[in-house]
């Protein structure tokens, strides 16, 4: 009796070492097979309800708003940490709030790969800007971790979330990409919010340091990084037009953002004459009726002279001006206006350009701030030159996109759609520290900054295996190669 027990005891140990022979074969094999059950639960299922999940994360009520250090910022920051732990990497906070998911590969090393998008919001925000990025990341490392591929990466793969990309609360964009970068002053912890509190203030309220050291201690050196990848929504209509899911981006357009504020003499609606009025909100008006014939047609100013030398049609390829606050003071139906601030924000591929566009401005607010007796000042809030994405990595990217798409449809794939971003990435940002490559995702009707921001969820398939096919490409070491 003993015997036969024994028997069927090994041929039981048996039959669980075939099945977990043939399990791990499966899971092997599903990396290549765009049909699989992993690939589709992972990549496509998973992650939008983890995108989900994060935008139920909000400071408001009613809508959308996750702004940097903010209650429901820490909320979604847990989440994100418990799904990188999932994907099998090693989390931490740094300083500056980012959040960093690290798997050290074969070769600990090597430099560093890294991938990231940004985990606040705008106000009113939609679901997919910068959430999808993080949660295709995650995603993408998780398909490796269960094929076994995870182990076997050439070298260290780091995911970071970046805690303000936004610029929503400090108006201050890019302070965690910035900080990783090495490009972020310590002067920005005075930087004060609407209610005065400032960063500093901020990052010790969240048990942060909140020291120019500890700003430091973030800071990445160039040698320890390969390269940096960010998958991004288009939040444009081109893809879309074209019946693309993904597309590679070639550059990142320059941006300026200026705070102008005009002031003038506050009166009676009624009792000051048309002729003797200082009205700083008409001045205002007509400043930024001129910026926009400025930025329409620009051809017609800066045609070839001394001062601003010779620019083509070319040169303000993309340039697009957009004034998108006004305040007044006081504000009542009754009052004259006694103060106007607004904003301005240029972008151009073109960074001369760019400037020639400034300068212009600046000069035409001068002259009829002049000309209607009230006094102006320009403030410029922000800088960012054009980026151009690396065409090695750009090309890894393109090719990783071409065998996605050919995967995923029936249809001939000819070329993978070339972009330029007229948005602001973190890209920008991580440009200062090492090469960096980007790949966007369709979006329906190119809505973003919007409740109506939407991804259908073949798309958000897409961007993950993207990245798996990316990484597998690039990144993983051959089964011979490892053994």
């Amino acid at each position: 009796m003993a015997s036969v027990l024994r028997k069927n005891a090994l041929i039981s140990l048996l039959l669980i070492s075939l099945s977990l022979v043939i399990v791990a074969g499966l899971e092997e094999e599903s990396i290549g097979d765009e049909g699989s059950e992993l690939l589709r639960e992972i990549l496509r299922d998973e992650a939008v309800e983890r995108i989900n999940q994060l935008a139920k994360i909000s400071d408001a009520d009613g809508y959308l708003e996750r702004t940097f250090l903010s209650l429901a910022s820490r909320k979604a920051a847990e989440l994100i940490i418990k799904w990188m732990q999932d994907a099998g990497l090693r989390t931490w906070v740094d300083q500056i709030g980012n959040i960093h998911g690290r798997i050290e590969g074969v070769n600990r090393t090597e430099e560093t790969l890294l991938i990231g998008s940004h985990y606040d919001t705008v106000v009113d925000a939609g679901r997919f800007d910068g959430s999808l990025g993080i949660i295709s990341a995650i995603s993408a490392l998780k398909v490796l971790k269960i094929s076994g591929k995870l182990l076997k990466l050439k070298r260290p793969i780091e995911i970071i979330a970046f805690s303000d990309e936004e610029g929503v609360r400090f108006q201050s964009t890019f302070l965690g990409s910035a900080a990783i970068a090495g490009q972020l002053p310590a002067s920005v912890l005075k930087t004060s919010d609407k209610n005065g509190v400032t960063i500093q203030d901020a990052l010790k309220a969240n048990s942060f340091e909140g020291t120019d050291g500890s700003l430091l201690q973030v800071k990445y050196g160039p040698e320890s990084v390969w390269g940096y990848v960010e998958v991004h929504i288009e939040q444009g209509p081109v893809l879309e037009s074209l019946g693309y899911p993904l597309g590679i981006v070639k550059g990142i357009a320059g941006q300026t953002r200026l705070k102008v504020k005009v002031t003038g003499s506050q009166g009676h609606a009624g009792t000051v004459p048309m002729l003797m009025r200082q009205d700083s909100l008409t001045a205002a008006a007509e400043l930024i009726v001129n910026l926009e014939s400025l930025c329409k047609y620009p051809d017609r100013v800066f045609t070839c002279n001394e001062q601003c030398g010779c620019y083509s049609k070319e040169s303000f390829s993309g340039l697009v001006c957009t004034v998108g606050e006004i305040s007044t003071w006081p504000g009542a139906s009754n009052v004259i206006p006694g103060q106007v601030n607004f904003t301005v924000d240029v972008r151009a591929m073109d960074d001369e350009a760019r400037e020639v566009v400034i300068s212009e401005f600046s000069r035409q607010i001068y002259q009829i701030c002049d000309n209607r007796m009230v006094n102006c000042t320009i403030e410029r809030k922000h800088n960012a030159g054009a980026v151009h994405c690396d065409s090695d990595l750009s090309r890894q990217l393109k090719q990783a996109a071409h065998s996605t798409m050919k995967k995923m449809s029936r249809k001939i794939i000819r070329e993978v759609p070339i972009l330029m971003s007229g948005a602001g990435h973190d890209a920008m940002a991580m440009s200062h520290l090492t090469k960096v490559g980007m790949v966007f995702v369709r979006c329906r009707g190119g809505i973003s900054h919007s409740p109506d921001e939407y991804v259908m969820d073949d798309d958000v398939w897409a961007a993950g295996l993207v990245l798996v096919n990316f990484l597998l490409d690039q990144q993983v070491i051959d089964d011979h190669m490892s053994s």
